[in-house]
């Protein structure tokens, strides 16, 4: 119902936004590569679809301090462009962004892109399909990815022969609900419902989660035993993470996102970021063998708070490690006040550690990942679903997250620092600095 009354909306917006008496003389657009300069204008493209807050800061480190693009730089004397956009009469009615990424599959070290932030004004989505196939037509490239593809971008990837993932279950995210009545109150918001419906419709979903949760007893029961597990800052994270991947590395060939040290400090520390992220350690013995890292954001529309197990690596899949890491991941995400804990991605050896804690679920209408490979070999392997470890941490799903710009930040922490109670301070952006990127 969610999903039907928010297509029904965005129909009727874009028709009195753009009538049919303007499309009719809509102003050709052509395409070009993005550049640094345009982010103000496709931060406003994107604030007028919804899509999340960002910085120039942001921009800053995506395209010029990413770890991958420096390294193709370097080994091919390649300079990857930012994405497209499409320009009629100097206006930017479309975008799309170009993320560089490294994979690794068994010996071979593949050079990645990842597709990012679609989004086109209604009356040029016709020829939004121009972005796309400047997206396929880049050269010295390996992989082609697109990881959180709405069912119309999907359908693009599919036009342009990629494949969906054959991960079993990608496109169903296993949660569970941590604070019954605001994920009531946020559901029945979605809903639509009159005030007083609503009210009521809170108390009784609540009630039924609440009673659902203690009789399926939906929630980790697992002590860690020999694991010892801490909680540290991406920013703590030292060489033994490096090891880990070694390691990891080295048990099969599966294609694997690059997790050196330095691509896992730069995907998760993210300038002025609204949502925190926090990294699970799991110790056996004094030596990591496991970890998970923990992305926690709110939704600015219904408030609702949401942890996401955004990556997992452990010994040799070990379900004893995932099971300790995911219960301390769920004890996290309470004490960080989230009302919602969700798994997204991961091989079945890894999902099912958590069965017997009866999650839910949901689907997405149509899987979000989709692959290309420029070697028709590599395309055959990657069709074996055993040949993928694929997770939020691949492309952009857990990579750009709503953040604040450097000005924002000073007047927010000098407000706090003005303020002696525990009351939560909201940061008062300026309308100027309010710009958005997905």
């Amino acid at each position: 119902m969610i999903r039907k009354r928010r297509t029904a909306f965005a129909a009727s917006e874009s028709n009195l936004l753009f009538p049919a008496t303007a499309l009719e003389s809509i102003v050709p657009a052509k395409v070009r590569e993005v550049r640094f300069s345009d982010f103000d204008a496709v931060s406003e493209l994107k604030q007028r679809w919804g899509i999340a807050a960002d910085s120039l800061e942001n921009w800053e480190r995506l395209w010029h301090r990413n770890p991958a693009l420096m390294r193709t730089e370097v080994e091919r004397q390649i300079e990857r462009p930012m994405g497209w956009v499409l320009e009629a009469n100097g206006v930017v009615v479309g975008y799309l962004g170009n993320i560089s990424l490294q994979c690794h599959y068994g010996e071979k070290t593949l050079t990645a892109v990842a597709a990012h932030g679609l989004v086109v004004e209604p009356p040029y989505r016709a020829v939004s399909l121009t972005l796309t196939a400047a997206f396929y037509r880049q050269k010295s490239v390996d992989l082609y990815l697109c990881t959180s593809a709405v069912e119309a971008v999907g359908k693009m990837a599919l036009a342009f022969k990629s494949s969906v993932l054959p991960q079993p279950d990608y496109h169903s995210v296993l949660f569970w609900v941590l604070r019954p009545y605001p994920f009531a109150k946020a559901l029945m918001t979605k809903l639509n419902l009159g005030p007083t419906s609503a009210r009521i419709g809170s108390g009784l979903a609540a009630l039924a989660v609440a009673t659902d949760k203690i009789l399926r007893t939906r929630w980790p029961r697992w002590s860690p035993g020999s694991l010892t597990i801490t909680e540290i800052a991406p920013t703590d994270m030292g060489d033994d993470f490096e090891t880990l991947w070694a390691e990891k590395l080295n048990e099969r060939p599966r294609l694997f996102a690059d997790r050196s040290l330095a691509t896992l400090r730069w995907h998760f520390e993210i300038p002025g970021d609204r949502g925190s992220c926090r990294v699970l350690c799991c110790h056996k013995g004094g030596e990591l063998v496991g970890y998970s890292v923990l992305r926690t954001d709110t939704d600015p529309q219904n408030g609702l708070r949401k942890s996401v197990i955004a990556d997992t690596l452990v010994r040799q899949d070990d379900s004893q490690i995932v099971k300790a890491l995911w219960a301390a991941a769920y004890k996290s995400a309470r004490h960080a006040g989230s009302h919602l804990l969700e798994v997204l991605g991961y091989p079945p050896s890894i999902r099912e550690a958590c069965s017997d804690w009866h999650p839910h679920s949901r689907k997405y209408p149509a899987s979000p990942y989709y692959y290309k490979a420029a070697d028709p070999a590599l395309q055959e392997a990657l069709s074996d679903g055993g040949a993928w470890y694929a997770t939020p941490f691949d492309g952009d799903e857990t990579l750009i997250r709503p953040s604040y710009s450097s000005s924002a930040l000073k007047s927010f922490r000098a407000q706090r620092a003005e303020k002696s109670s525990s009351t939560e301070i909201v940061p008062q952006v300026p309308d100027e600095q309010r710009t958005e990127v997905c």
